[in-house]
């Protein structure tokens, strides 16, 4: 599938051996994203025993379709860190957008081509209840045309699902956009889900361009209230059965989670998906373990973000402190990649040495106070020398304990030779 001498690089990058990342691959508890059509300069491995890797989503909306605020936006996630982008819009020349973005950016970047299929059948006229396979199969083959590295496939929410839909009444309801276009879809027309029905065509064009295929999860739950539930876990054993299709097929694959998840839930979702998808990489949205954090979700994404990796999750989709409410600046981007980074370098420090020996150092040039030495060790230098840029007679201390510095104390005593 790839070069050694590539893996040997990219192994070199995440601090592994290039025969576990072989290993690993062949096993399909690693993917690397890289559609065959198109060149990445910074190519990811995700997965099991790889540092845990963060996504930023960007994309118009039917309200805003400035592609330059679209672009601006993977320079700021760039720069902050993200190793992927997701283009998720759903406004303007959608062809035109994605080709900028690939062109733009330097890794690896995932669609949900449902979004576009729904997209078309309304820009002509009709309704996206009138789609069909062939109207899907044509943005799938545009889009790994194009470049595309990863799909998000929500192949897991099924015909027979509908009516326990309809019956558990769920709180936050279906909070995925292709799974309500697909439950609406199912609904209408009382046929299967076209992406489950037609996996098998779908994984020989994923094949053929090498496009890896994340299994979206058009049952996450959007409120704590149905964290775990049954329709949650129904989808998830599908995608444990599409996982290993995939497998077969000779295509990489990821499994998308969830979601609104109880912190005392978020453990044993890590352990049960890994369990039912035979280890592949495990991508989740957050989890959020509150619903009331509205302007803070990228806070709340954070904490559940850091014990979901412990417990086995391999990615991280940014959630920003726009969630729910609007779609994100460029200074929401920025905040809610580095709360990710944070999450993903709260784990990665226990398992890296090289990650563990950036805070080691860090801490003994704060101990000294050795600020410029100190700043590029920090997880965004940029904010971390804006607050020490303070009018202050302190030039080795902070402005919080001033002479008070417990430091400068404990310095008098000897204590620290």
């Amino acid at each position: 599938m790839f070069k050694r001498s590539f893996l040997k690089e990219l192994a070199g990058k995440e601090g592994i051996g290039v025969r576990f990342l072989e290993e690993q691959l062949k096993r399909g508890r690693v993917v690397v994203p890289r559609n065959k059509k198109r060149k990445i300069s910074k190519p990811v491995a995700i997965g099991e025993g790889c540092r845990i890797k963060v996504n930023t989503n960007i994309g118009t909306s039917t309200q805003k379709m400035s592609v330059d605020d679209e672009l601006k936006k993977i320079k700021v996630a760039a720069e902050s860190g993200t190793d992927t982008i997701m283009d998720l819009s759903v406004g303007g020349n959608l062809g035109r957008i994605r080709k900028q973005i690939l062109k733009e950016s330097c890794v690896a970047v995932g669609t949900v081509p449902v979004y576009e299929v729904a997209f078309d059948a309304e820009r002509r006229g009709a309704s996206f209840e009138k789609i069909n396979f062939n109207d899907i199969m044509d943005v799938l083959k545009r889009q790994a045309e194009s470049g595309v590295d990863f799909f998000t496939i929500h192949a897991g929410i099924l015909k027979s699902f509908i009516s326990a839909i309809k019956r558990r009444k769920r709180v936050g309801g279906i909070v995925s956009r292709g799974g309500a276009i697909l439950a609406r879809w199912m609904y209408v027309n009382k046929k299967e889900n076209p992406f489950y029905e037609n996996f098998d065509k779908i994984l020989e064009l994923a094949k053929e361009y090498n496009v890896t295929l994340s299994l979206g999860d058009a049952l996450r739950p959007g409120a704590i209230a149905d964290s775990t539930d049954d329709l949650q876990i129904s989808e998830l054993k599908v995608l444990g059965t599409l996982v290993k299709r995939c497998r077969e097929a000779g295509v990489q694959v990821i499994v998308e989670g969830p979601g609104h998840i109880r912190l005392d839930e978020i453990a044993v979702n890590m352990i049960l998906q890994k369990k039912l998808c035979d280890r592949a990489p495990f991508y989740v949205l957050g989890p959020l373990p509150t619903d009331i954090a509205a302007g803070y979700d990228h806070i709340s994404a954070s904490i559940g973000g850091a014990i979901a990796s412990f417990y086995g999750a391999d990615f991280l989709c940014v959630v920003t402190p726009a969630e729910h409410l609007r779609l994100p600046s460029l200074e929401d981007i920025r905040d809610g990649v580095i709360a990710s980074k944070i999450a993903a370098h709260s784990v990665d420090v226990l398992r890296f040495k090289d990650e563990w020996k950036k805070d080691y150092q860090l801490s003994l040039y704060r101990a000294r106070r050795n600020w410029e030495k100190l700043f590029p060790l920090t997880i965004d230098e940029k904010k971390a020398r804006k607050y020490r840029k303070v009018k202050s007679n302190f030039t080795d201390m902070c402005t919080m304990c001033g002479k008070f510095c417990s430091l400068k104390i404990i310095e008098k005593c000897d204590l620290l030779k």
